[in-house]
């Protein structure tokens, strides 16, 4: 009875340390999408700049996650969260006392490091503690704690940033992220690691983190040079290599093989697809209601809030939901609602309505609600346990690759627009331009994974750990 009760206690301390770390990723995210401006007037910079900040932290994580995540099979999955946390906590702080914007970059792709452990580790920790018939619910909590942190990241960051300065978001995350550390030293005694003493395969982490640069940054600059053509074809011809590589060594970074399974692909691959589409919505809607409609960021925060409050609050019945129906459908349908959303955000223009705009949001929190949770559960439900720092990596790396290829859009088509000028009265015309060109592409991608989803084959498989 003891040992079933300590059990029980063990996962709920579990979730609650990992739910925190997934809580202050995103609430860092959104916070600095408010911002934005601020820093942009205190540094003076430009709106491919500011761009940039957002991307270096989003950089870190899609480029290192899936290492990390495949370090945390090898020597531990506890022991590489713990670390990132760590790392975190003491980039936040620097960022904190940033002297520019040189040093604010550097200090918030740290910051993105960090993350990338946490996140790398955080569904395979639960993974490793809950059984696949808790799965689901726990998914839901997990999902549901990175929508608080993006709303919390929108009022509570809002709020600090128009009361008492941008720097005080990077400290907000001091006290939390010691209070996780402090949880994880004194509560969890066990220590997962699925492929404990197999090898680390540095050369196809390597090529990996070469392939999420150069395709990121030959992306971006496609527009402005050749240099970033160079660095797209360099990027495709590495991931050829990668591939190869990967299929011949002994210990892959990732195991090819779980792409066969098609639920496991087409989940993972419309996690990269919703996040592409919703993830730069937040950074375009900041800019346009503080330069155009001269709100200050609370306000703008409260507006924006409402996204991430609806996926709060019903992922955790989505999540219940898909440990008894079949998840297909639930995603599906999620995806639809989430291009209607984003539909909206097309004919954005200075005469917008706020309930447009309203609608949008509500609309896209919804159908993410109903996509986030079955999305992460099929994928993980479908891999074996040994492999779950992978499979967890794996998810989260498209979730940031996602969040990569949204800013990445965003900056090539301000380079196309605006090129290197600040976001003042004569340009907002272009700016405009830009957001309803970038809120064109995000719709129309979303809407052909609506039909990838629909006729996603096979029977739902079935749970196991062998």
């Amino acid at each position: 009875m003891n040992d079933k009760m300590n059990l029980h206690n063990q996962k709920n301390i579990v979730l609650i340390t990992v739910a925190l770390g997934a809580f202050l990723i995103p609430f860092m995210g959104t916070s600095l999408s408010i911002a934005l401006p601020s820093i942009g007037l205190d540094f003076s910079l430009n709106a491919v700049s500011l761009g940039w900040i957002s991307t270096a932290f989003i950089l870190a994580n899609a480029a290192l996650i899936l290492p990390f995540g495949r370090i945390a099979d090898i020597h531990g999955r506890k022991k590489v969260f713990t670390i990132g946390v760590l790392i975190y906590t003491i980039s936040s702080f620097l960022g904190a006392i940033s002297p520019s914007g040189n040093f604010l970059l550097i200090f918030s792709f740290l910051q993105g490091l960090g993350c990338s452990m946490i996140f790398g580790t955080g569904v395979a920790l639960i993974s490793s503690v809950f059984d696949p018939e808790e799965r689901g619910k726990s998914y839901g909590i997990y999902v549901g704690a990175v929508y608080t942190g993006i709303f919390s990241g929108l009022l509570i960051g809002g709020f600090l940033i128009q009361n008492f300065g941008w720097r005080t978001i990077f400290i907000f995350n001091v006290p939390i992220g010691i209070f996780i550390l402090t949880m994880v030293f004194t509560k969890i005694k066990s220590e997962w690691a699925g492929s404990k003493g197999e090898n680390f395969d540095f050369i196809g982490s390597l090529l990996f983190v070469i392939i999420i640069v150069t395709l990121l940054q030959g992306f971006s600059s496609i527009a402005s040079s050749r240099y970033g053509m160079c660095l797209l074809l360099i990027g495709f011809l590495v991931t050829i290599l990668f591939l190869k590589y990967e299929d011949r060594s002994p210990n892959p970074l990732i195991v090819l093989s779980i792409f066969k399974n098609p639920l496991f692909t087409i989940s993972v691959l419309s996690i990269l697809i919703i996040n592409l589409g919703t993830s730069s919505m937040n950074f375009l809607l900041s800019l346009y209601f503080q330069y155009l409609k001269l709100l200050p960021p609370h306000t703008v925060g409260l507006i924006l809030v409402l996204q991430p409050v609806c996926v709060a609050l019903i992922s955790p019945i989505t999540g219940r939901m898909s440990d008894k129906v079949d998840p297909r459908f639930i995603m599906s349908t999620g995806m639809f609602i989430t291009t209607l959303g984003l539909s909206i955000l097309i004919f954005l223009d200075v005469n917008t309505s706020f309930y447009s705009i309203i609608v949008s949001l509500v609309l896209i929190g919804i159908g993410v609600a109903l996509f986030a949770s079955p999305a992460t559960s099929t994928a993980m439900n479908t891999a074996n346990k040994k492999i779950y720092g992978v499979a967890s990596a794996t998810v989260s790396t498209m979730v940031f690759s996602g969040q990569v290829l949204s800013m990445g859009i965003v900056i090539l088509i301000f380079a196309v627009y605006l090129g290197n000028v600040q976001i003042i009265p004569q340009y907002y015309p272009l700016f405009l331009k830009s957001a309803s060109t970038s809120f064109f592409v995000y719709t129309a991608v979303c809407f052909v994974a609506i039909f990838v989803l629909l006729f996603m084959g096979g029977e739902k498989k079935a749970v196991t750990d062998n």
